[in-house]
């Protein structure tokens, strides 16, 4: 597998969590200079991410919360709340097109994460041109897509994600909030739900969920989903469930 790759593989282990402050975690990266659409959708079934040429996989020795869901796309149906989130942004202009870096993207990702940082005690993370090229321009292939939000000519969202015939990955999103009562973020991912269906994409993959947790929990209000019950090595066989 991955004969066409330039692959490095590696093991970080021993890390600190990124979502409980008394455990570590154990992480396993890939990074693919090639990835082919039908490498990605394998990897994506089987729980991997991706950010640029990085894809990773949680391996940790202790503690399995972070469960890959994703949304049976043909049974998902939208709530009275969520119609009512489409209907706000009718005036909302969205566009689909290959990832691309500008200073508008820097400035709204930047914008973003003071104010996460604020909010959710996240990290100051302050990035640049280059970096952002780096996660979110490189690796796309002809998979990977950037989803605009315009609003009177301005951008006020931008949500990464990669799009196959096999599923639809949402990589990332990040906002102005500015615009708080338009709820971007739950749009977000509902715009990408109704591009699904659009395009008869069977699933949305909406990346690692914990229970119950503070900054995880919301993918909740998008039940039913699927869980990924086992982790299962790229040559091993898959074990879904629905989550109710």
């Amino acid at each position: 597998m991955f004969r066409n790759a330039q692959v490095l593989e590696f093991v970080e282990a021993d890390k600190e969590c990124s979502y409980y402050d008394d455990k570590i975690s154990d992480i396993r990266y890939k990074y693919m200079e090639h990835c082919t659409s039908e490498e990605q959708a394998k990897m994506l079934e089987r729980g991997w991410r991706r950010f640029g040429n990085m894809h990773f996989v949680p391996e940790c020795k202790d503690c399995t919360d972070c469960t890959t869901i994703r949304i049976d796309i043909e049974k998902f149906e939208f709530s009275k709340s969520q119609r009512r989130v489409l209907n706000k942004h009718k005036d909302t202009e969205v566009y689909i097109q290959k990832p691309t870096v500008t200073y508008e993207h820097i400035d709204l990702f930047n914008k973003y994460h003071d104010f996460m940082s604020e909010k959710k005690n996240w990290n100051k993370n302050v990035i640049d041109v280059q970096e952002y090229n780096n996660s979110y321009v490189n690796g796309a292939h002809e998979y990977g897509k950037e989803i605009l939000y315009f609003r009177d000519d301005k951008l006020i969202g931008v949500a990464l994600s990669d799009m196959l015939k096999d599923g639809m990955s949402a990589v990332y999103c990040y906002y102005d909030h500015d615009y708080e009562d338009l709820s971007i973020g739950q749009f977000s991912i509902l715009a990408q739900i109704s591009i699904a269906k659009q395009n008869n994409i069977p699933y949305l993959y909406l990346g690692y969920w914990i229970k119950d947790h503070f900054s995880m929990g919301y993918k909740e209000r998008y039940k039913p989903f699927e869980v990924l019950q086992n982790r299962p090595k790229l040559d091993e066989e898959t074990v879904w469930s629905i989550y109710e």
